[in-house]
C-alpha cells in the first residue's frame, strides 16, 4: 500500500467528515520494522513515527533524528514505571498512560526537567482483561488525579477489540474526551483508522498499511 496511498485516504475520510484538510495526525508505527523501511518513509518526507518499545526506540531513533530534522516520537506502547524516565527524554508524545503510579512518576520527572511530553490517557472501551488501560468508569476521576498533579493532559486512546466494530468504541472515546474538556483523540489503526477520523480521531496510528507487514 505505502506512505503516499494512506496520506491520500486519510484526506478522503477527513473531507468526508468535514474536517480541515491536515488536522489528523498520521503516526507511522515503525516498531520491529527494518532500518530501510523506515528510512525509506523518512526520505518521503514522513516525521511523526509512533514506537512500542522504549529501548527499540531508544537504540535507533537518535540517528535518524540527528539525519533528518523535524521528527517526532510517540511511545504507543505500554510504559513501565522504570523505563518512565528514558520515555520522557526520548518522545514528544506518550499514549498509554493508565495508572496512577505511572501519572505521579512521570509528574516527578516533568518537575525535574520543567517539561513534559503531551500525554493521553488510555482508555480500555472494551473493558478486557488481558489489555492496558483505564476502565471507563474510573476515567473522570483519573483525569482529575493527572490534572491535580500538573500533567499536560493532551487527550484519551483506545485500542478496540479485535472482533468487534471500532466504531462505538470511537464513539465512546470522543464523548469521554468532551466531557473531561480534551481535544486529542488518539484512535484508528490500518484497517479502521478512516472511521476514526469520522468519529473524531487527531491522531491515526498506521504500520503495517505503510511499511508492510513485520518480519
Amino acid at each position: 500500500m505505502g506512505l503516499n496511498e494512506i496520506k491520500a485516504r486519510l484526506q478522503a475520510a477527513e473531507a468526508r467528515a468535514g474536517r480541515v484538510p491536515g488536522s489528523v495526525t498520521l503516526i507511522a508505527v515503525s516498531k520491529l520494522q527494518p532500518p530501510e523501511r523506515v528510512e525509506a518513509v523518512l526520505a518521503q518526507g514522513q516525521r511523526v513515527f509512533g514506537e512500542n518499545y522504549v529501548q527499540e526506540a531508544a537504540g535507533k531513533w537518535p540517528a535518524w533524528r540527528a539525519a533528518f530534522s523535524g521528527v517526532a516520537l510517540h511511545l504507543i506502547g505500554p510504559l513501565q514505571s522504570n523505563k518512565a524516565k528514558a520515555a520522557v527524554e526520548l518522545f514528544d508524545a506518550i499514549h498509554s498512560l493508565d495508572r496512577i503510579s505511572l501519572a505521579q512518576r512521570l509528574a516527578r520527572l516533568a518537575d525535574a526537567r520543567g517539561a513534559c511530553p503531551e500525554l493521553f490517557v488510555q482508555v480500555n472501551t472494551g473493558a478486557e482483561p488481558q489489555k492496558a488501560g483505564v476502565l471507563p468508569a474510573d476515567l473522570d476521576r483519573f483525569v482529575a488525579d493527572c490534572r491535580a498533579l500538573g500533567l499536560p493532559l493532551a487527550g484519551l486512546m483506545c485500542i478496540p477489540p479485535e472482533a468487534e466494530d471500532s466504531a462505538p468504541h470511537f464513539a465512546q472515546l470522543a464523548k469521554m474526551a468532551a466531557r473531561n474538556g480534551l481535544a486529542g483523540l488518539s484512535m484508528g489503526m490500518s484497517s479502521d483508522f478512516e472511521a476514526a477520523v469520522a468519529a473524531g480521531a487527531t491522531h491515526v496510528r498506521v504500520g503495517s498499511a505503510i511499511f508492510g507487514p513485520r518480519g
